[in-house]
């Protein structure tokens, strides 16, 4: 059996500070978490070592990739197994936090995990839409290669804050969203091609079916939270080998607004054989 968690902490020291990181510490004890992906952790590299000894989770096995802009994005992979090999970056956005892979060796066979934070895109700027969009063109080349290599005993797994919800089933509000950054036909079509022409699978949408959500992102204002009006922008994705190995995939959802620890829902997936 192996335990894939994966959550957009916004920030590691504000996600310590509220109570996040002792949520993954309990799941990591108690042998519930192997491998823990972390998006916008926001952090230098010192700042980030620092937090996880403060957390009592100095032990794990770790790879960071911050984003030289200060306070920015950031992504990391913690591991309770070791990492064969790493690397960060991808294409010319090498320098921003985006993208960080490890390699395992596991009873499921050779396991590469590749945790991403996506820009977040805005309609109205040229400039920062393309951005995102050349990004996510430059995902889909790695993501092409990485499914050309799946095999009965070797793995790919994508997850992260891709900030695109896919499907009408995905925003609980998707006609007022139609035409907006997170929901363009030109952001979903790159989900399609993953999907229906690289034969990676969408593990959240496979386990829950067509059916609303589940959501994984609720905004601060209002009344989102307590109405369950959310979007699905956090995602695990498998190689199709990998995903037949899927037994159990939960948005571990907070049970009340004053106790959330960040304006995401961590995932959990669980494979065995």
């Amino acid at each position: 059996m192996l335990s894939v968690v994966s959550v957009n902490l916004n920030g590691i020291r504000a996600a310590h500070k509220n109570g996040g990181l002792d949520w993954i510490k309990k799941l990591v004890d108690s042998g519930r978490a192997d491998i823990i992906c972390l998006q916008e952790v926001r952090a230098n590299d010192e700042q980030f070592h620092e937090t996880l000894e403060a957390a009592g989770l100095e032990n794990l096995v770790s790879v960071h990739s911050s984003s030289e802009k200060k306070g920015h994005a950031g992504v990391a992979i913690l591991s309770t197994l070791p990492i064969i090999s790493s690397s960060a970056g991808i294409g010319s956005f090498k320098k921003q936090g985006r993208w960080i892979e490890a390699d395992f060796k596991t009873k499921l066979g050779t396991l590469k995990v590749v945790n991403v934070y996506v820009h977040t895109g805005d309609q109205t700027s040229v400039e920062k839409q393309k951005e995102k969009e050349t990004f996510l063109k430059t995902m889909t080349k790695a993501m092409k290669e990485m499914a050309s290599e799946s095999s009965p005993k070797n793995h790919s797994l994508l997850v992260g804050d891709l900030n695109v919800g896919h499907k009408e089933f995905d925003i609980k509000n998707w006609k007022g969203n139609i035409g907006k950054a997170g929901f363009l036909e030109s952001e979903r079509a790159y989900f399609d091609s993953w999907f229906n022409d690289l034969a990676w699978v969408d593990l959240g949408r496979e386990f829950a079916g067509d059916v609303p959500g589940p959501y994984t992102w609720w905004s601060w204002r209002g009344k989102a939270f307590d109405n369950d009006a959310g979007w699905r922008i956090d995602y695990q994705l498998a190689t199709a080998h990998l995903a037949g190995l899927l037994s159990h995939y939960e948005v571990h959802r907070a049970p009340s607004y004053d106790t959330r620890w960040s304006d995401h829902a961590p995932i959990q997936t669980i494979f065995s054989k």
